[in-house]
């Protein structure tokens, strides 16, 4: 089985990104970082040198070997995370963990893979049409990042309905620290959360979102997943959404595999890029026969030249 990682980065190698070298050394991961105009190149050239299971994307490289879709993508952004994407199935990939450079692997980071098995895992309904996954843990005073705002208040209630089999596809792994959340509840409570509560994968049958920050995909969803060009922060959220139209009833959630040590970010521009999502995120997940005239057009033009490259 082949398996990769895959990251962006403007940062110096963080504590996160030398673990996942560690881990991808350990473990037999290729571990893909992809490098942007501000990436320090040199510190990561010379990490690949030192670790034959790294391999670092430089903007040269991206742009020989991607033309068409780095330009569709532009510069300054964590998009350049799909050439990533493309390179590692590229290579072959079956598994493809897609994480960021502010999450620090636990020691059994991706040991509890469940990709391409069918397994017993807990089910659980949401009244309304879109599941929560934060909404059974113990610290479900905050939700989701990009779960539709309309259905806040009505969020909890979900009924657990035992056991069921399931074919996993995408393996959404949660995060312990300062997460990865809603902006509006990021800025409300500013939590630091530790899902200990949660040791067993969990899923429903209702659409959910997941994020590309501690995420895994099987190979055969790859070429329908994306972080989502020209959407804000809705750029992975969107993504999850439109491949779980492909592939529906593919995603679990399971125990927490990493701690976010959040990168400083502004907190008030991230609820800015955000706002896309309260206005239009709704919409998407109840007409996703029609997400194509519901994205922007730029992002959709992005989408037609992604999926040829696979």
């Amino acid at each position: 089985m082949i398996k990769v990682i895959v990251t962006t980065t403007i940062n110096k190698p963080t504590k996160s990104t030398l673990k996942f070298a560690e881990i991808a050394k350990r473990d037999n991961w290729i571990f893909i970082i992809v490098g942007d105009t501000k990436t320090p190149h040199e510190e990561y050239i010379k990490l690949s040198e030192e670790n034959e299971n790294v391999k670092y994307l430089t903007p040269t490289y991206q742009e020989t070997t991607y033309p068409e879709l780095s330009d569709i993508i532009g510069w300054k952004t964590i998009q350049r995370r799909n050439i990533g994407f493309v390179e590692a199935y590229k290579i072959g990939a079956d598994v493809l963990a897609t994480v960021d450079d502010d999450n620090i692997p636990y020691d059994n980071w991706g040991q509890n893979l469940y990709i391409g098995k069918t397994i017993n895992v807990d089910l659980y309904e949401p009244e309304l049409n879109v599941f929560d996954p934060l909404s059974i843990t113990k610290d479900n005073y905050i939700w989701h990042r990009g779960y539709p705002i309309e259905f806040l208040q009505k969020r909890h209630r979900v009924e657990y309905k035992g056991k069921t089999q399931r074919k996993v596809l995408i393996q959404a792994d949660l995060w312990d620290g300062d997460p990865d959340i809603d902006a509006m509840a990021r800025l409300t409570y500013k939590p630091i959360v530790k899902y200990s509560d949660i040791t067993e994968p969990y899923c429903s049958n209702t659409i959910a979102p997941f994020n590309s920050q501690n995420t895994f995909l099987s190979r055969e969803v790859i070429p329908f997943y994306s972080v989502l060009p020209f959407t804000g922060r809705m750029d992975d959220i969107w993504g999850g959404y439109i491949l779980q139209h492909y592939f529906p009833n593919s995603v679990i959630y399971a125990p927490a595999s990493v701690y976010q040590d959040r990168n400083v970010q502004d907190l008030i521009t991230n609820l800015e890029k955000e706002i896309i999502g309260y206005r239009t995120t709704l919409q998407l997940v109840e007409n996703l026969l029609d997400f194509e005239s519901i994205i922007p057009k730029e992002s959709l033009d992005f989408y037609n030249v992604y999926k040829k490259c696979f």
